[in-house]
């Protein structure tokens, strides 16, 4: 499929706009400030802008999926890594209940403006529940 947008890639067209999650530019990144120890960890994290402009692109592709998956790895960039690997435990089959999903959920929204997130866990949520996928409480 020929992609119909001219800002993509984004690397090519506007480079100058793309920034990492500490604001710096895509010039910082190079092997001079690798070797020199200009650069940390956090320095090459993507910003949450970059994968919204990369989900704008993706859905005038006609690609609504990863649109929608860049729209919610905007909003993760937001929620830090600890809560990150929590989540992922969480929403591993039966390891959670119902009401911890929607608590989940909840903070997603009121902590980190997760919308998108928030709502696919509570569809986890209602899909485990339907599915007998949640956690069973001992006897």
């Amino acid at each position: 499929m020929k992609n119909k947008n001219h800002n993509y890639p984004l690397m090519a067209h506007a480079s100058d706009s793309i920034r990492t999650s500490t604001g710096r530019t895509l010039a910082e990144i190079n092997m001079e400030n690798v070797e020199s120890g200009a650069l940390s960890a956090a320095d090459i994290r993507i910003d949450a802008q970059t994968l919204l402009s990369q989900a704008e692109i993706a859905r005038q592709a006609g690609l609504p999926q990863l649109a929608a998956n860049l729209t919610r790895a905007a909003e993760l960039t937001a929620v830090p890594n600890e809560t990150l690997l929590e989540m992922y435990e969480m929403l591993r089959p039966e390891r959670s209940r119902f009401e911890e999903l929607m608590r989940l959920a909840s903070t997603l929204e009121e902590k980190f403006n997760a919308w998108e997130n928030a709502r696919l866990v509570r569809e986890a949520a209602a899909v485990y529940q339907k599915r007998g996928l949640l956690r069973r409480e001992a006897a």
